[in-house]
């Protein structure tokens, strides 16, 4: 087996570096450049110059408008996507000296396909389908999604999502007429109220009474009979009679 010397052994602790026999073995983060394990750039760096017997690798900060995502030994760093406005496309996020710039459709449209390089416009979505916000988002496909259970779309729009259903007990009433994907729930007043009636709820049965049932008890206008002095309450229409007693 070859054997190192004092500074063959130097360089490969300054240099992170195994050798055996004639094979070099770099850790993760190196790589081998003439013999010698040489350091990679870390992310949002690019190589100046490999390492040699003395000094290390030199590495230099991405330039605007590029990035580098991981450890590298590359002498450039990639250049940021561009979201073309004529493609319908709009920065989502920025990019930096390690992430690229994320692209994404402008409202009302989806990318064409995988690639996302142009976008195309949102189909509506059709009665019994809503728009999906979230899926719109990923950019992917038209977001429209079949209304589920107990939603419903009665309209054809880009933005409109599925509705649910309104809750005819929260409003006291009861269902008159299931909803579907295309149509709301129909509430039936009139039906809570028989309900309520059956049940002997106060108030329910003078509730359901409509005003022209009820009727109007008669009320005769009252005069005043003097009797003995006094003054007696006597209906109108009803003739005034005193006693033979009371005259004398």
């Amino acid at each position: 087996m070859k054997r190192l010397g004092l500074v063959g052994l130097l360089g490969a602790v300054l240099l992170g570096c195994c050798e055996s026999g004639d094979a070099v073995r770099c850790f993760d983060k190196q790589y081998e450049h003439k013999g010698r394990c040489c350091n990679r750039c870390q992310p949002g760096e690019k190589l100046v110059s490999e390492c040699n017997g003395t000094e290390h690798s030199v590495c230099a900060r991405c330039e605007s408008g590029h990035y580098q995502r991981g450890w590298t030994k590359e002498k450039h760093c990639a250049p940021h996507d561009i979201c073309e406005d004529n493609a319908g496309l709009i920065v989502k996020t920025p990019g930096n000296a390690t992430h690229n710039t994320v692209c994404q459709c402008r409202a009302g449209t989806h990318c064409s396909d995988a690639s996302c390089q142009t976008c195309v416009e949102n189909q509506p979505c059709q009665r019994g389908f809503g728009f999906v916000a979230a899926k719109a988002m990923a950019q992917m496909s038209s977001p429209c999604e079949p209304c589920a259970e107990g939603t419903f779309s009665n309209v054809s729009s880009k933005t409109e999502p599925c509705h649910p259903w309104t809750s005819c007990e929260d409003k006291g009433l009861v269902v008159k007429a299931k909803g579907t994907n295309t149509s709301d729930v129909i509430c039936d007043p009139r039906r809570r109220l028989q309900q309520q009636i059956e049940d002997g709820k106060p108030g329910a049965i003078m509730e359901a009474k409509q005003p022209e049932e009820m009727g109007e008890e008669e009320v005769f206008p009252v005069q005043e009979t003097l009797l003995g002095g006094q003054p007696v309450a006597q209906e109108d229409g009803k003739e005034s009679r005193i006693s033979e007693q009371e005259r004398l």
